[in-house]
């Protein structure tokens, strides 16, 4: 019997990049294929010249749909099969593919605001709710709006087979989290941008929007960021605490780099009020939410583990932070251990006269 798969891929809407997607209706037996699109109407080509080719790289059971149908993440090519100028993925396993002796791995901690009639979900419609405090990991009456979302959309991750690790409340009333990982450089994104697509789908049925705005209502209320937890092999060892140091050092060597990356709209968010650090300063600190990047107390206790980069958006590329934090940490990594001292072997006779003493 045939099954229905649906392609996602991501657009070149600016200035922040959205999902799109399309079903296939492929035979029983057979794999999905390469399929094409019109660019012209997601902004990745011309009319005169508009065929884009999408290559499935991931795929999932779809859990909206019967037993079967599929779920299928898709890069962008362009006619002549060369990745499309929006296929940040393409950077990104090159970057998974250079630094593969570190095994890096991530996760990343997804906010978004829930939206409805132009103002945040649950809000009043004249005025605003009572100031943030009761709201995050909240529960109870009508200052929890959207659980019901939630609740369907962490289902729909399980039965997808994604590696959704929990949820909660955030701090602004409308916002909530969820969080993907631990996964390696490429797979952190493909299955985020999965996670992404099927949360705005489930919220149709709901008739609200997702907002990935960093900072959805001005004021003094919070914005919305993906934290990003990252480590490597190095870090994760007994006595990874000099790795996790020197790639929080490593971080401060390219700040403005990170920031312009670190998705639309980040001027806005990193404030240095709001958990936040300023966006035009850096910082770490153990256990510090008001850093650029933070050290969890736990990680400082047992002296290896990971760090926290507090400053991506919540709209951010995760491919675009996956790459720039291996890029940044493992590069660094990389050029250190170039540089240190090699130990001389000792002279075969020496050697062969210790060999003898100790017979």
């Amino acid at each position: 019997m045939p099954y229905q798969a649906e392609y996602i891929w991501i657009d070149g809407a600016e200035p922040t990049h959205g999902l799109r997607s399309k079903t296939r209706i492929i035979a029983d037996g057979k794999k999905p294929e390469i399929w094409g699109f019109d660019g012209s109407s997601t902004n990745q080509a011309t009319g005169s010249f508009s065929d884009c080719v999408l290559v499935p790289v991931f795929t999932c059971p779809d859990p909206l749909r019967s037993t079967g149908d599929i779920l299928v993440l898709c890069e962008v090519l362009n006619a002549d099969m060369t990745p499309h100028a929006t296929n940040t993925r393409h950077a990104a396993a090159i970057a998974a593919k250079t630094y593969a002796s570190f095994e890096p791995k991530f996760g990343i901690e997804q906010e978004y605001t829930f939206f409805q009639d132009g103002r945040p979900y649950g809000w009043p419609e004249v005025g605003y709710p009572a100031p943030q405090g009761p709201y995050y990991c909240g529960v109870g009456g009508s200052k929890m709006p959207g659980r019901d979302i939630v609740e369907a959309h962490t289902e729909a991750c399980l039965a997808a087979g994604l590696g959704i690790e929990g949820t909660n409340a955030e701090v602004m009333m409308g916002q909530w989290e969820f969080q993907i990982g631990v996964l390696d450089t490429l797979a952190v994104g493909d299955q985020m941008w999965v996670a992404r697509w099927l949360l705005e789908r489930i919220a149709e049925d709901f008739e609200v929007e997702v907002s990935w705005a960093a900072k959805p209502i001005k004021g003094d209320w919070n914005g919305a960021g993906a934290h990003t937890n990252f480590s490597t092999k190095q870090m994760r060892a007994a006595g990874g605490w000099d790795a996790i140091i020197a790639g929080c050092e490593a971080l401060g060597t390219r700040v403005l780099e990170h920031i312009e990356n670190y998705g639309d709209g980040i001027k806005d968010r990193l404030t240095g009020a709001h958990e936040t650090a300023p966006w035009h300063t850096y910082s770490y600190g153990v256990s510090d939410r008001g850093c650029s990047v933070r050290i969890p107390g736990g990680v400082a206790r047992e002296k290896k583990g990971y760090l926290e980069d507090r400053r991506p958006n919540a709209n951010v590329d995760p491919y675009t932070v996956t790459r720039l934090m291996v890029e940044t940490i493992c590069g660094a990594a990389a050029a250190s251990a170039k540089k240190a001292p090699v130990a001389k072997k000792a002279p075969a006779a020496t050697t062969a006269k210790a060999t003898r003493a100790k017979k």
